[in-house]
């Protein structure tokens, strides 16, 4: 599982993907995805440092993705907010655990954590974008129906 970071980041920045390049503000975010204003602030900054971000001052300013979506891996994401997913480690947190000499889940764990890397490391922040616009789609949708 990511940590609570990292999915606001997921969050944060799909919704920026979804704006097309138009800069946003910090407040905007937090409300569309109900995300802590001052957290996602916190993680804004990290990520600007980063280089996932750029902010801009003034009337028209506010935070806009610094690469293309479709060049933005999640396990990126990951890495650059020290998910503990990527931490080679053990599940129940025994210190000699290793291939040779496994906890009770150790192998369970190993093959678990390489999937969700590997997914990860496939998955975009356009191809989040894409699904949270169908998503928005179908809710409108069924609105409308029910209208």
């Amino acid at each position: 599982m990511l940590s609570q970071t990292v999915g606001y980041a997921i969050r944060a920045l799909s919704y920026l993907a979804r704006m097309k390049d138009r800069p946003v503000l910090v407040r905007e975010i937090s409300e569309a995805t109900n995300i802590p204003n001052a957290f996602l602030a916190k993680i804004i900054n990290t990520l600007g440092r980063k280089e996932f971000v750029v902010t801009q001052r003034g009337i028209r300013g506010g935070i806009s993705l610094a690469r293309k979506p479709e060049s933005v891996t999640l396990c990126e994401l990951c890495a650059a907010l020290d998910d503990p997913l990527l931490k080679k480690r053990c599940i129940l947190g025994m210190p000699d655990c290793s291939d040779k000499n496994g906890c009770p889940v150790h192998r369970f764990w190993k093959n678990h954590r390489k999937e969700e890397i590997e997914f990860l490391s496939k998955t975009t922040l356009a191809d989040i974008a894409t699904i949270l616009d169908r998503q928005k789609r179908a809710q409108e949708r069924k609105h409308k129906k029910n209208q």
